[in-house]
């Protein structure tokens, strides 16, 4: 072989083996995350449904806490976990900032937050908020809320004092009496309403975005198969806790640790018949990012609708 056919084969050898497909080895592990305000996620890990669609591959599931969208976001930005459970707009808020994730599934369609104060408290609209304390987790839908509710009322965030907790102590902190007001979130909300007097004096459910499951985009890229494995197990849990109410109140019970009441008030604002995600969502999300944009809080060179089609992956959608 002459040393130019020798330099020809090396090179279509070279080429070939760019040109060959990479493909990811399958994890041994997948992590995700459940949570209070998720109860779909909750019933797929009680009943150890994606465990037993992920046995036969030899990967085991790790669950992860997540005590709101904020801890979800910030688990999913570390690589800490590979799917977790927020609300459709503050996907969109850590999306624009960089959080490399995609939104595939609808778990939930919920009036999960509005505008609470205390039992004795003399305030019943959002304008009676200003110069008031007011507790919310930034990054979640009940901070999205406020913002939006502040800006009908024609104020914004600089015209209340945030106390800033994640919503366990939020709610703590209106019993106590150190907030005039707490931005609050189911299952703890329907608890405090139930268990001690407070009133929720300001709802609007339409601005309540949905319970959206995301996915880090570079494990969805490299394991589409086992994204779809996962949301069909969530298609089960799904099935199950609309078929079952007495038992999905009996697990969100174990796991809130709160009395059958405050979950029966939680579960009348909890719509669980929807799981594709599709242009609803789109169209919730979006307005939601615009209404914040307009309020200063995501900033005014972001393109809104841009970030949303890129958050938003229909690819593994099922249908409902």
């Amino acid at each position: 072989m002459t040393s130019i056919t020798r330099r020809l084969a090396l090179a279509a050898i070279a080429a070939a083996s760019f040109a060959a497909p990479v493909f990811a080895q399958a994890p041994k592990e997948i992590r995700i995350d459940y949570a209070t305000y998720n109860p779909v996620g909750l019933v797929l890990k009680e009943r150890g449904i994606l465990e037993k669609a992920l046995e036969a591959d030899g990967i085991k599931v790790r669950w992860v806490l997540s005590a709101g969208s904020n801890k979800a976001l910030e688990f999913l930005n570390a690589g800490s976990i590979d799917f977790g459970s927020t609300a459709g707009a503050a996907a969109l808020i850590g999306k624009i900032n960089g959080n490399p994730i995609k939104s595939i599934y609808v778990y939930s369609r919920p009036e999960w937050t509005a505008l609470v104060t205390g039992a004795k408290s003399e305030i019943t609209k959002v304008s009676e908020l200003k110069g008031k304390r007011v507790a919310v987790t930034r990054g979640t839908d009940p901070h999205i809320f406020l913002v939006r509710a502040l800006a009908d009322a024609k104020l914004t965030e600089k015209d209340v004092k945030l106390v800033l907790l994640q919503h366990a102590d939020g709610r703590l902190a209106l019993e106590r009496g150190d907030v005039d007001a707490w931005a609050g979130l189911d299952p703890l909300m329907a608890a405090a309403e139930v268990e001690s007097g407070a009133k929720l004096f300001y709802r609007k459910p339409e601005d309540n975005t949905w319970g959206v499951l995301n996915v880090r985009e570079a494990f969805a890229n490299e394991n589409p198969a086992l994204v779809k494995k996962v949301l069909a197990a969530y298609e089960e849990a799904r099935a199950y806790a609309r078929a079952n109410p007495a038992e999905l109140k009996k697990i969100l019970v174990e796991y809130t640790k709160l009395s059958e009441p405050v979950i029966e008030r939680q579960l009348t604002r909890t719509e669980l018949t929807h799981s594709a995600i599709g242009q609803a969502q789109v169209d919730t999300i979006t307005a939601a990012g615009l209404a914040l944009q307009e309020a200063g809080v995501l900033p005014a060179t972001a393109d809104v609708k841009a970030a949303v089609d890129s958050l938003v992956d229909r690819r593994f959608a099922a249908t409902n």
